[in-house]
């Protein structure tokens, strides 16, 4: 309900709202007093192989379990709804590259039906949650001082000693943190569905009167992330090794920097991006503004989770879609959102460790390098 352009309370669907994130910002939406439906299939990936409405999802949000796909449940998801925000999604970049049409059918056909029915059954805002992947590699400066939105690498070989982009000639390039200006570069079949979901957001809002807001995630890490599926979040994946005693697996030589950004703040740009007039139209960087190499992290957190003693693997490979360097600039979501990260890493990272601490996680990683490596998909 918006009263004197203010909006107080509305009901909200939450698309994919029984997944990590989604869980967070069900959270927030009730705490700011909306009321939320979720629709979420549940898929055993994420939510196991008996798959039921996750003891973690609060009791005051409706659940409807169904698949985005299903123009039907979507269509009755929609009834009486004010404002969404879509997260439904299948998550990961390498299984991307050989489940192609499963990614592709989900999330861009999931969006598109999400907006089929939306013609029929308008909101005042749909928020669609977007990811770093699409800029590829970030931006870059060269020696000269001049900004590189095109970084590319060259052919990657087992064990090579510079795994750096460099410029045309030969020159190692300096990364920078990367501006929502920057071109996409769509170096995997996940960055490429991501994009689509951007622009059938904003494509389909200006017609039919539905105000349009993408979120482009950084590296989104905090506790019930789902530890037994090899494809979600880095911190994640990490921490399900060192549970069973087994080191961290980081491809090429760990140097790599990214953008970690609590899942609390995460959960807060959402609800402020469903209400702010200022954010319509607008896609925005969602991040801490703080880079780390992925080797640091696997420290902090083998530390933080007193494995000391486990050593992470260095791998000396890479994997078809990874990225050198990307991290945020958070300039743009400053200005228009007043988002600035606001959680410690240090502090969220001892919680993240003693939650894991708690838990049981089937390691399943192996098994993901071995399906990439069968595929022609690390080099």
């Amino acid at each position: 309900m918006v009263n004197g352009g203010i909006v107080v309370s509305e009901r909200v669907l939450v698309t994919g709202g029984a997944g990590f994130i989604g869980r967070f910002v069900c959270d927030e939406l009730l705490r700011r007093g909306h009321k939320v439906r979720v629709l979420d299939s549940l898929i055993e990936q994420v939510h196991g192989a008996d798959a039921r409405r996750p003891d973690a999802l609060s009791r005051d949000a409706e659940f409807v379990h169904a698949d985005v796909r299903d123009a039907g449940k979507v269509a009755e998801a929609l009834r009486g709804v004010d404002s969404v925000v879509h997260l439904a999604a299948e998550v990961g970049v390498g299984q991307s590259m050989y489940e192609v049409e499963r990614y592709t059918s989900t999330n861009d056909v999931g969006t598109a039906v999400l907006f089929e029915k939306l013609i029929d059954q308008p909101v005042r805002r749909v928020v669609t949650a977007s990811s770093m992947s699409i800029y590829g590699e970030g931006l870059y400066r060269d020696a000269d001082g001049g900004l590189v939105e095109d970084a590319a690498r060259k052919p990657l070989r087992d064990g090579q000693a510079n795994w750096e982009p460099l410029d045309n000639h030969g020159r190692p390039l300096a990364p920078v943190a990367t501006p929502e200006w920057k071109r996409p570069s769509l170096s995997s079949i996940y960055a490429l569905n991501k994009y689509v979901q951007e622009r059938t957001t904003h494509i389909m809002g200006d017609p039919y009167g539905i105000e349009s807001v993408c979120l482009r995630l950084f590296n989104v890490y905090g506790p019930g992330q789902a530890l037994s599926n090899p494809y979600t979040g880095v911190l994640a994946i990490f921490a399900s090794r060192l549970l069973n005693g087994q080191p961290p697996m980081i491809f090429e030589d760990g140097e790599q920097r990214r953008d970690f950004v609590h899942v609390h703040d995460v959960a807060r740009a959402f609800c402020d991006a469903l209400v702010l007039p200022e954010a319509v139209g607008g896609t925005f960087n969602i991040g801490s503004g703080r880079d780390r190499s992925v080797r640091e992290v696997a420290h902090d957190l083998a530390r933080a989770m007193n494995r000391n003693s486990i050593e992470a693997e260095i791998v000396g490979k890479s994997r078809t879609g990874d990225i050198r360097h990307c991290f945020c600039d958070t300039s743009l979501s400053e200005q228009k959102l007043g988002f600035a990260a606001r959680e410690d890493f240090v502090e969220r990272l001892a919680e993240l460790a003693e939650w894991v601490g708690q838990q049981t996680a089937v390691d399943h990683v192996a098994k993901a390098r071995s399906e990439l490596e069968a595929r022609g998909l690390v080099a």
